[in-house]
């Protein structure tokens, strides 16, 4: 019965998800280019839904968490997003232009080559829970950049956030444009398997891997932005201080739940100690209370729980666990310390997964050639944190080790650039957007040829007598 149940739910489910999508579809095939006037509207209205209900998704991404700092909601969702709205609004003239190319005058004397963006249809956005704003609007931005149409899937753990969006997006826009969907437990499988003309997916590798193979039946290309082990590593001779400070902001940012926060810092084996006392310095500074409004809640219970496995395990197996914050942690309000775990190894669960907490790994080195070869010998990581005034140093770093991106001398902050490219590469994701590369993504960038009136390839017509083999063999030396 139970299961009878459940298979007209997910039914019920595909129709009507399908449903969206065919709307969408056929809004699309029955005009295909929205016109610069048009795209500009489409992403004021972000803006505007943004701007005017503040306050209420602010409240609801609380909930959504338990505890959800608002200055962090604030700073990484709203500013962040609608700085990007605006920045594309003032460049999506220039975006949109058709472009020349050049073309071979010898031999198409007269023709013209172009390079015209256009929108490629209906997109797919999958939505993780932990910057649910940033990670669906910075993408919906690119799209309607693009002149693309949109749906939406959110995570479980962003269920009044879901539900508001929900409510909210019919006022802004019409169903063919853009919808936003729920997860009751069976949309995400649902939602891959639509011949979307692109899908975006931003979680775990385990599940990018499984939204691929799902795409990969329709042949719709796809945009991974998944997660990954960043590194930071602090040159001897950079200033202690200063790196703790700002790896620790990070870390502790959302209570460590980013994908491009720092998950292991690497520290020379003459400063572990003096990481260690900065460290308790920095967190008593400014987080010296975890029940705080502006120390953000772990998600949910069962990732607490991991999180404390995580240390555990660590523990037992002869890791040294430091609590910076000298608080116990909270099942309740699902608070958890800030906490170093020194001397891992790489039987330790903390070393193979990503931690996606409050939780920092310290790792001694000698030489930066032990830093390169054990980052190189695992997934490349999203991001990369190397912490140097010594520019042959950083460039040796950037050069040997490959990430998604880069922030040098601090962290994170590569990602709220707006005219860089964000995204990963390898087991940390594929594709890009924000900026133009996010235009070109969610794009068809047409590669259109003009044969001029007259065309000296007639000459080259069969049969190929005397004089089109002298033209092919000068053709051949001139241009070899």
């Amino acid at each position: 019965m139970v299961d009878q149940l459940n298979q007209t739910a997910n039914s019920s489910i595909k129709t009507q998800l399908n449903g969206v999508f065919q709307l969408q579809r056929n809004s699309f095939l029955n005009s295909p280019t929205e016109s610069i006037h048009e795209r500009k509207a489409h992403l004021n209205s972000l803006k505007n839904l943004l701007t005017e209900n503040r306050d209420a998704i602010v409240e609801a991404i609380c909930k959504d968490y338990g505890n959800r700092s608002k200055f962090e909601t604030l700073f990484a969702e709203i500013v962040v997003v609608t700085d990007d709205i605006k920045t594309t609004l003032k460049k999506l003239k220039k975006w949109m232009k058709v472009q020349r190319r050049h073309v071979d005058k010898l031999l198409y004397f007269g023709a013209k080559n172009r390079v015209i963006p256009q929108p490629i249809g209906v997109v797919g956005l999958i939505v993780p829970w932990n910057f649910p704003i940033n990670l669906s609007f910075s993408g919906l931005t690119a799209v309607f950049a693009a002149g693309n149409r949109a749906m939406v899937k959110m995570s479980e753990n962003s269920i009044h956030l879901s539900r508001l969006l929900i409510a909210l997006v019919p006022k802004y826009f019409k169903p063919e444009k853009l919808q936003f969907f729920e997860e009751t437990g069976a949309v995400g499988i649902e939602f891959s398997q639509i011949p979307f003309d692109h899908l975006m997916f931003t979680g775990s590798g385990a599940t990018g891997k499984k939204v691929m193979a799902s795409a990969a039946k329709n042949l719709t290309p796809v945009t991974l932005e998944l997660g990954g082990k960043c590194p930071a590593i602090i040159d001897p001779e950079y200033p202690m201080e200063k790196a703790v400070e700002r790896i620790l902001f990070v870390k502790q940012f959302n209570a460590g739940q980013i994908c491009t926060t720092v998950d292991y810092v690497f520290v020379h084996e003459s400063q572990t100690k003096d990481f260690i006392t900065e460290a308790r310095k920095w967190v008593k500074q400014h987080v010296p209370d975890i029940a705080c409004e502006d120390y953000t809640s772990i998600i949910d219970e069962r990732s607490f729980i991991r999180l404390e496995h995580l240390i555990k395990d660590a523990q037992e197996k002869g890791a040294r666990v430091i609590n910076l914050c000298n608080q116990e942690a909270d099942l309740n309000t699902k608070k958890l310390p800030v906490t170093l775990v020194l001397d891992t190894t790489d039987e330790m669960q903390i070393t193979n997964r990503e931690t996606f907490g409050p939780i920092l790994m310290v790792k001694a080195y000698k030489e930066p050639q032990e830093v390169i070869n054990y980052v190189n010998n695992h997934d490349s990581p999203l991001a990369l944190y190397p912490f140097s005034k010594n520019k042959q140093l950083l460039n040796l770093y950037i050069d040997r080790i490959m990430s998604g991106g880069v922030t040098v001398n601090d962290a994170l902050f590569h990602v709220a650039q707006h005219d860089i490219p964000f995204g990963g590469i390898g087991g940390s994701g594929m594709g890009h957007y924000h900026g133009y590369e996010g235009f070109l993504t969610f794009s068809k960038m047409r590669p259109v040829f003009y044969q001029a009136n007259f065309s000296s390839v007639k000459y080259l017509y069969p049969p190929y007598g005397d004089f089109a083999k002298k033209v092919i063999n000068f053709l051949a030396k001139l241009k070899s």
